[in-house]
């Protein structure tokens, strides 16, 4: 069995997968019906509170509490936008239009930050309640700070109580989704 991250299927598996080739088989029957989950498709900002600032394409959010106003993020522990969440105890989930679908292929790497000009890889952003950058153009967005860790295999899920919360375009304004990309990820 392959761990994850790795190129080999992963288990547990059904009773009657039981050879290689049937374990393969199903590896990628099971992505494929994890891929049919509806996502939102996200920007996730990050900071350490310091000169570093982080923006990372991600779709593993979802609200967990009325009241409080609790949220849930996945991170993968590798990524840089994980040090920072951890480093500065918060995080902003900017929702973008289906209209921009082409910046989340921006920051699918640790992106290029001019302070000055309050910019993530060339789009601004600005700062709210917790200093988290936020795109400028999202339709919407929570500014949350971390209340809880949860360690999910390779990905923490971070607790994060919402602060701050605005549209920032028309609220009618559709947002984007996984299946308005070729993007999957997951499974």
């Amino acid at each position: 069995m392959a761990e994850p991250g790795g190129s080999g299927p992963i288990g547990p598996y059904p009773p009657e997968v039981d050879t290689d080739e049937a374990r393969v088989e199903y590896d990628k029957q099971r992505r494929r019906v994890l891929w049919k989950m509806p996502y939102g498709l996200y920007v996730l900002g990050s900071t350490d509170h310091g000169e570093r600032r982080n923006g990372m394409t991600f779709n593993w959010v979802t609200q967990l509490s009325f009241a409080p106003k609790l949220v849930g993020v996945g991170v993968e522990r590798s990524a840089f936008s994980h040090e920072l969440v951890e480093a500065g105890g918060c995080f902003s989930v900017c929702m973008l239009s289906q209209d921009d679908r082409a910046i989340v292929r921006k920051f699918t790497k640790p992106v290029d930050v001019d302070l000055a000009a309050h910019t993530l890889n060339g789009f601004p952003y600005v700062e709210r309640v917790t200093g988290a950058p936020v795109l400028a153009q999202s339709v919407a967005f929570l500014d949350c700070e971390v209340r809880d860790r949860v360690a999910a295999g390779g990905h923490t899920f971070f607790v994060g109580e919402v602060v701050d919360a605005a549209f920032l375009a028309d609220e009618e304004t559709p947002v984007l989704r996984m299946e308005d990309t070729r993007l999957n990820y997951g499974g």
